[in-house]
Parts: C-alpha cells; sequence; structure tokens
C-alpha cells in the first residue's frame, strides 16, 4: 500500500517527532489511500474516517510516547499514552498536499484509548500535623470528628474515592474520553476536583485548625476498566486499583516540592498541578495570560520529565469560564 510517489511512508525509526500528527484506525487505511488516489487525479476533497490529535514525544524500541490530545475544542486536553510497536501498521503523509502524518494503528487498540477509564488523582497532606501531634493540639474526639466529616463528604461525591492514611488523604476519580460509535461519553471535568478540595480545606480548618497542601495529577490508568476501589471478600485488603503515569508523577511531584521548600527554591502553596492537568483547567483567558509560577520535576517514567504550577484553590475557582460562554469559546 501506499506505493504512489506523492506518499511519503516512513519507517518505525523516523516517524516525525514534536510534529502534529493524526492517529486512525487501520480500517480506514485502504479508503484512505483510495481517496488520495483519486484526489491526485483531480478528484474531490475528501474526509476520511475519525482521527485523533498526537505528538509523537520519543521512538522507544518496543513503543512510542505520545502526547494524546482527546479534546482541543474546549479545553488544551493532553494525555501522555504509550502505543506499543506492534500496534502500528503505518505512519504516512502526504505533505505536498499540506497533510499532517497519519498513523495507522489497529481498531482494537485505538478504540480502547477512547473507551478505558483514566484517573484524577490528589494528595492532599496536613501541613504541621506532626508538630500539632506531638504538642497534644489535636484531640482524640477531633480526630473522630476530621474522620466523620471526610464521610460526610465522600458520601456527597459517588464518583471520587477517598483513602485516609496518617495525616494524608488520597483521592481519585475516574473518567472516559469517549467513542462515537459508543454510548461512552467524555466524562472529564477536572474542576469538579478543586472544589472538592476547597471542601477538604474547610474541613481541615474548622476541626483541627490547620491549612493542607495538595498534589493533582493526571492520565492513563493501568487499572484501565476497573472500578475505583476493590475491596477483598473480608474486607481486610483493600486497592485503589492505581499503576502508571499519574500516580508515579504524584509521589514524584510531592518529593520534589519538600526538596524544593527545603532548600528555598520556592514556598509552600496550596496547590501543586501537573502541567497538563493546569492546561487543561477551563480558566478565563485573561487569567491564564499571567505569569503562572511554574517548577520541574523527574520521574523514572517519563524520559523528559515533567512541569507542575503552584497556585490556589479559591483564586482558580473564581476564574474559572463562566458555562455561558462555552459556546463562544468553540466558535472562536
Amino acid at each position: 500500500m501506499f506505493e504512489h510517489e506523492e506518499f511519503h511512508v516512513y519507517a518505525y525509526d523516523e516517524i516525525p517527532l514534536e510534529q502534529d500528527c493524526y492517529l486512525m484506525s487501520d480500517e480506514y487505511m485502504q479508503e484512505y489511500e483510495q481517496a488520495f488516489l483519486a484526489y491526485f487525479q483531480g478528484g474531490p476533497d475528501f474526509n476520511i474516517g475519525y482521527i485523533s490529535n498526537v505528538v509523537v514525544r520519543k521512538i522507544n524500541r518496543t513503543s512510542i510516547d505520545l502526547s494524546w490530545y482527546p479534546d482541543i475544542i474546549t479545553r488544551l486536553h493532553e494525555v501522555p499514552v504509550s502505543l506499543p510497536k506492534d500496534q502500528i501498521l503505518k505512519c504516512v503523509d502526504c505533505w505536498q498536499y499540506s497533510d499532517k502524518p497519519h498513523i495507522f494503528v489497529k481498531a482494537a487498540w485505538i478504540k480502547q484509548l477512547h473507551l478505558r477509564f483514566y484517573s484524577i488523582f490528589c494528595l492532599v497532606d496536613a501541613i504541621g500535623f506532626e508538630d500539632a501531634l506531638r504538642s497534644q493540639k489535636i484531640s482524640r474526639d477531633q480526630l473522630l470528628l476530621l474522620r466523620s466529616k471526610i464521610d460526610d463528604l465522600a458520601a456527597s461525591q459517588p464518583n471520587v474515592a477517598f483513602l485516609s492514611f496518617a495525616d494524608s488523604l488520597l483521592l481519585k476519580s475516574n473518567w472516559t474520553v469517549g467513542h462515537v460509535e459508543s454510548t461512552t461519553t467524555n466524562t472529564y471535568r477536572p474542576e469538579s476536583i478543586l472544589e472538592v478540595l476547597r471542601s477538604i480545606q474547610t474541613i481541615y480548618r474548622d476541626v483541627i485548625g490547620l491549612g493542607v497542601y495538595a498534589v493533582v495529577t493526571q492520565g492513563s490508568n493501568e487499572y484501565y476498566n476497573d472500578p475505583l476501589l476493590h475491596e477483598s471478600i473480608t474486607g481486610h485488603h483493600i486497592c485503589l486499583n492505581s499503576l502508571g503515569l499519574p500516580f508515579a508523577q504524584l509521589q514524584a511531584i510531592d518529593r520534589e516540592v519538600k526538596e524544593a521548600v527545603k532548600e528555598g527554591r520556592h514556598q509552600y502553596a496550596e496547590l501543586y498541578l501537573d502541567a497538563p492537568f493546569y492546561h487543561s483547567l477551563q480558566l478565563r483567558s485573561d487569567y491564564v495570560g499571567r505569569k503562572a509560577e511554574k517548577h520541574s520535576y523527574i520521574t523514572k517514567l517519563m524520559s523528559n520529565g515533567g512541569s507542575y504550577y503552584c497556585g490556589k484553590c479559591q483564586e482558580l475557582l473564581d476564574n474559572l469560564r463562566p458555562v455561558a460562554d462555552e459556546e463562544d469559546f468553540k466558535q472562536n
């Protein structure tokens, strides 16, 4: 296929890096070729199948690191994805006709990409908790009340799992991208986790008189077809069903923040948001234009490392785009 001289077929290790590409199911590959062959002979413009916007970040021996953009209309939503080499059929473009490289992959893989669960993770830590315990400023009754208030909040958030340990909370919320040929829809609403965090701030302040900080990440979770939590039959084992890049990023950012504060590179903040999560928020354009405090971090699962933004919960909530602006945003 794609033997006409106007096509350029890339070898696996020659697939373009840091360039806008399209991901497409192999079920459209033959139709795509035939439409272009007709176009070469003076045929009409065409629109074949469905595409997904991606940028190739790194080519590994057995896989490709992609930035996948499931939504570039209502928000800038970037999701790191690993594409196995054995799922790739062809990478082809026709640059003379201003066409972007198309990476054709097996239909089952790209369908699963759109149907699987993804996760938002949030680590919440109380500030000064250990000192308060040592000085006996926190009573058992306060701790029981804190737990009860978190119970009430969790009951009001059926789409968020809450896991308490020591002075920390771990939150997890699943979301889907959706697929045009299924009943699965786009349920990605990262702004909602900010509302939950604001409630947690209030609970910790009112019950034990302490502030909290939070680290937030989002992306592919290897437990991608499982519910928020797993509990064994006996109830002695609870699994958060969490494994993969965003969970590793959560720990890496928290570790980097503590080192940065200790070394005086930056001060404590209320929020530390992984860059793709921050950029995906539907913030007002005049607020996005301001210079936000940004820092880098390293994790073994990312070849080029990552970045996180410092922020304030209420400030971000106050600068979200009004729902009424959604249609105007789409048109612009």
